[in-house]
């Protein structure tokens, strides 16, 4: 065991861990850190303390000393609507690096990671692949839906309903007040939900254990049990990087398209497998997603809270009904493959125990996840869009989309800011067939926040949300629905294509076949040969704006990030 030759080499190891109250007997043990994200940061994080305690029970248990670490993470929710939110996903590269500070500064022979949220979850999964030590995630669920099944995303359409006078503010209030009931991660397909699925997709979570309900007893169980595992991982050797490959991935992508996963994702996934030496980019997610059934009727897209997808079965249950496209060789975290994981499952009783959750609710689980052969759609979740407006590419969500915007020619709005653009909408001043740009918002921009207020204005507004878009090289929220295109790469900072758009410019939009392109100039239609010409006499007269942050982690960030669609981190 790695810390035992440590306690060889530094003589201080010893007499600074009885210092803390480690006994003698507990200095000979195998070492595990149990790193999370808890903190009074926001509901996905408050409560995973309890689920830290279970895990030192485990490994308790086992024979093994735990030791616990603490890196909390931000709340995209709280930081929505001010500049906080610029803060979001440069948060996710310093959780890895105080991973790899933890593990590295005082080497332990093993790991459990315990996050929820946007940030939180895929920062553990890098941090994961960086330190490679044997390692378990458990995720610390979702939280309960308020009443008639009240969940946040839906608090960005009622706060523009009254903005626009549509309802008062005291129904306004009503919601705000009822929308969180538990701690866990926000009730719909978002990137915390998404990120806990992918988590255990990859194979490095006990099966059937991500986004259970966070007041659920079966999730202290799970994260006891995790404690246990990894003592076995740790005797055993077995390292992340020994698990993980790209058939893993590959795997937890069908999964994505199979929920109808967030966009975030094609910046967590990239960044996650850099970390195991990796490389996927959104050509993969394309790729996969192509012809791929999208099975999961959960909200933003479905009908139903996220606790809902465990009552149903969970990823075990997705898994099953994609299992011929799965690669079901893959090595898990049970030290078994992937296929031996879910005939163990149907062996064990675990689904009957999903469909007397089920029940309780009034549901089968084939309400919540369909049968392969009875999809909500047959071509995944997400299409990446190529052209002369984003030669890197950019990302749609087409299964939050209506039709009606599969295939448009639009009026450019530009806008250099999400502020200025939210004000538009809100006032009247977007019209149908415009397409709305905000711009100068990717890492090197701003940060990459999300334009959650803008989308949400646009899709609760029944005229615009169905005649307009809404295109960017920032990102969206999770719980984002409604023609909204992101990541657009390369990015205005960078002076991309997006940096020359200017008003009047007519969009053209295709989602079938994956085009985003600038067709025409004042209005006027103009050929390909034409419009470059345009472009290139503009880019003479462009200028980068002057750098937003001057100083602080996110000069730190935005000097150093790469492109959104190869995962925004730092280089």
């Amino acid at each position: 065991m790695i810390s035992q030759d440590i306690r060889n080499i530094a003589p201080e190891q010893d007499p600074l861990r009885m210092g803390m109250g480690w006994k003698v007997e507990d200095l000979s043990k195998p070492q595990i850190m149990i790193e999370s994200t808890f903190g009074d940061s926001h509901p996905g994080s408050a409560h995973l303390l309890e689920l830290v305690e279970e895990a030192v029970k485990g490994v308790a248990e086992a024979g093994g000393k735990a030791a616990r670490y603490f890196t909390t993470d931000i709340c995209d929710g709280m930081a929505q609507g001010h500049d906080g939110i610029n803060y979001s996903l440069a948060s996710r590269d310093m959780i890895a690096n105080m991973i790899e500070i933890h593990a590295g500064a005082t080497p332990f022979d093993g790991g459990v990671f315990v996050a929820s949220c946007d940030k939180g979850a895929p920062a553990h999964l890098m941090g994961i692949g960086r330190v490679n030590m044997p390692s378990i995630m458990v995720t610390g669920g979702v939280m309960d839906a308020g009443p008639d099944l009240l969940t946040l995303e839906q608090i960005g359409i009622y706060s523009a309903k009254c903005a626009r006078g549509e309802i008062t503010e005291e129904q306004l209030t009503w919601y705000k007040q009822h929308a969180c009931p538990s701690c866990g991660a926000c009730s719909f397909m978002g990137t915390a939900s998404t990120m806990q699925i992918m988590a255990e997709a990859l194979g490095l979570m006990l099966p059937g254990s991500a986004l259970m309900p966070a007041t659920c007893e079966d999730l202290r169980d799970v994260a006891k049990e995790a404690g246990r595992q990894v003592m076995k991982l740790a005797e055993l050797g077995l390292k992340p990087r020994d698990m993980v490959t790209m058939k893993s991935f590959e795997n937890a992508i069908m999964v994505h398209a199979a929920i109808s996963g967030s966009t975030n994702s094609l910046l967590h996934i990239p960044a996650i497998a850099r970390e195991f030496g990796l490389t996927i980019d959104a050509g993969t997610f394309d790729r996969l997603h192509r012809g791929a059934h999208y099975l999961l009727d959960i909200r933003p897209a479905g009908t139903w809270p996220a606790q809902y997808f465990y009552y149903a079965g969970g990823v075990p249950r997705i898994m099953e009904e994609i299992r011929s496209l799965l690669h079901l060789d893959v090595m898990t975290v049970t030290g078994k493959t992937l296929g031996e994981n879910l005939d163990d499952l149907k062996a064990n009783g675990f689904y009957d125990k999903c469909d007397e959750y089920c029940a309780n609710v009034g549901l089968k689980w084939t309400d919540i996840i369909r049968p392969f052969d009875q999809a909500i759609g047959t071509d995944g979740a997400i299409a990446i869009l190529k052209g002369n407006l984003a030669p890197e590419g950019a990302v749609i969500k087409h299964t939050a989309c209506p039709k009606e915007m599969f295939k448009a020619t639009l009026n450019a709005r530009p806008f250099d800011c999400e502020e200025d653009a939210i004000a538009a909408v809100l006032s009247h001043e977007i019209k149908p067939g415009d397409a709305v740009f905000i711009r100068y918002e990717g890492p090197k921009g701003s940060g990459m926040p999300e334009m959650f207020y803008t989308s949400e204005a646009i899709s609760s507004d029944k005229e615009l949300g169905k005649t307009i878009a809404l295109i960017t090289d920032g990102r969206f929220s999770g719980a984002s629905t409604g023609p909204s295109i992101g990541h657009v790469s390369p990015e205005a900072a960078e002076g991309g294509p997006i940096a020359l758009v200017e008003e009047g410019d007519l969009i053209h939009i295709d989602v079938m076949e994956r085009k985003l392109e600038i067709v025409g100039i004042a209005g006027i239609p103009k050929t390909p040969e034409e419009i470059d010409t345009v472009l290139s006499e503009r880019r003479t007269r462009w200028t980068p704006k002057p750098k937003k942050y001057p100083s602080g982690v996110l000069k730190i960030f935005s000097d150093h990030a790469v492109s959104p669609m190869k995962g925004g981190y730092m280089e």
